[in-house]
């Protein structure tokens, strides 16, 4: 009776949930705004707006409701800068759908039909139903490391299906890496990274004393043991398949990428980083030698400008870079630029069509929203007692941030281009809802790291039964 009486929760601040509803009002009147300075630069009136305003808003609604009911503690940031994000996403494809339509300036994108921003507001209904579904059934993200190794299975089965697969039912643009039947395809490497990142918290919480263990010195670093190579070998031969079988180099660099992090912050062994890049590199040069679609990369990235080139495999990336270095510093004005000459611009390339139309400022200022998601992810994972949840928060807030940085490096030739989508922006079904559950993850560990201690009763009567019991 005593501990049922002393483990009473604390009455909860309203003020984290009223934060989340100014600062989600502020988003959407972003977006309300960016829609608007879409339509008057395309057509010089408005028009077509209110429904996808009106059904954004209420899902976005729905979010937020959902988060002051199962997680009235979390981080009142982490919804209002997805939902910004998601938001300027249908805002661009929405643009990009109007292109060369009902006498609009521009060519018409062959990929997009007049229901593309009516199918992106489903998907969105849909990450929005899988974001309070999480909520609802996961309690504590701790719960989660019962399945590690079912997870793990999981992951490995969804990232090797498409290999399994005829091309006809996996291919797209050269990259097998789709599950498609009749008119439905889903990326299910999408939700992989989400169950894999699950698998890698749990076995390093459980392994960490192991691999943390030091080897050899060796110009002044500790190595890891010899024996305890082995999870690191496994996991490099296994990106190096999904390389090979999938030629999808974006999901190979995100799953390697992420167990090298996660297995540094499990055992603050920089040895662990240093081998991961000498492996990633070693692999990198192999492949490039013995598969073309490597070297084609490689090649694109380094001379993208000879006429052969420009001509065939460099020819989506130099039209981003124009694009890009059209819209100069404040950019030429929603609905008002040429973004519509890249290919896949409403997907691998839809940062450039910001940039384009944003200029440098909107481009820096995405980045910075994504940077603040994953920093809101990283103060969480550094708040949380549970080694499990921190370790998790810190893997998802990681390998978003690396896919911020794989593709939006890939398109302004910082690095070599890769097959990834843009978080929340692209067009697309599976990254959009895998993100959605990505956030419904970051958000439940920042509710535990936030939510008060119980706090034994104060009132006199009540604590005199409490001694008498």
């Amino acid at each position: 009776m005593a501990a049922a009486l002393l483990d009473q929760p604390v009455p909860m601040s309203p003020s984290r949930r009223r934060t989340e509803l100014v600062m989600l009002l502020f988003a959407l009147a972003v977006v309300l705004l960016a829609f608007a300075a879409a339509s008057l630069g395309l057509s010089g009136k408005i028009s077509g707006l209110p429904l996808y305003i009106l059904l954004y808003a209420v899902l976005m609604g729905a979010a937020h409701l959902a988060v002051g009911r199962f997680a009235p503690y979390a981080d009142p940031l982490l919804l209002p800068l997805a939902a910004l994000l998601n938001g300027l996403g249908l805002v661009m494809i929405w643009r990009l759908q109007e292109s060369g339509r009902n006498g609009n300036p521009g060519v018409q994108i062959g990929e997009l039909t007049s229901s593309s921003t009516t199918m992106q507001v489903l998907w969105t209904a849909v990450g929005v139903a899988v974001f309070v579904a999480v909520l609802f059934f996961i309690k504590e993200a701790r719960i989660l490391q019962r399945y590690t190794y079912t997870l793990g299975a999981v992951g490995l089965v969804l990232l090797a299906i498409p290999a399994l697969l005829p091309a006809s039912h996996s291919s797209v643009n050269g990259a097998q890496v789709w599950i498609i039947f009749g008119g439905f395809s889903v990326e299910p490497g999408e939700f992989a990274r989400l169950a894999l990142a699950v698998f890698f918290a749990g076995y390093l919480v459980a392994k960490r004393d192991v691999l943390a263990l030091a080897g050899r010195r060796f110009a002044g670093i500790d190595l890891p043991r010899a024996r305890d190579l082995g999870p690191v070998l496994i996991a490099w031969a296994a990106s190096l398949l999904i390389l090979i079988f999938e030629t999808d180099i974006g999901t190979s660099a995100l799953f390697f990428g992420m167990f090298i992090v996660m297995i540094y912050i499990a055992t603050q062994r920089t040895s662990w980083l240093l081998i991961g890049v000498a492996l990633f590199l070693f692999g990198t040069l192999i492949t490039a030698n013995l598969f073309h679609h490597v070297m084609e990369r490689f090649t694109s990235w380094l001379h993208p400008f000879t006429i052969a080139n420009a001509q065939g495999i460099s020819y989506q990336l130099i039209q981003g870079l124009y694009g890009m270095a059209f819209g100069g510093i404040f950019g030429t004005g929603l609905g008002q630029g040429q973004p519509y000459h890249t290919p896949l611009v409403q997907s691998d390339f839809i940062f450039t069509a910001f940039g384009e139309e944003l200029g440098l400022v909107g481009g820096m200022a995405l980045l910075l929203v994504f940077g603040l998601l994953v920093q809101r992810g990283l103060r969480a994972a550094l708040a949380v007692k549970d080694p499990f949840s921190k370790l998790l928060a810190a893997g998802l807030s990681f390998v978003l941030a690396l896919q911020v940085f794989v593709i939006v490096g890939g398109v302004t030739r910082l690095i070599p281009l890769t097959g990834v989508t843009t978080p929340f922006l692209s067009q697309g079904g599976s990254s959009l809802v895998a993100s959605w559950l990505l956030i419904g993850l970051l958000i439940r560990v920042s509710n535990s790291a936030r939510q008060p201690a119980p706090q034994p009763i104060q009132d006199e009567g009540m604590t005199q039964v409490v001694r008498a019991a």
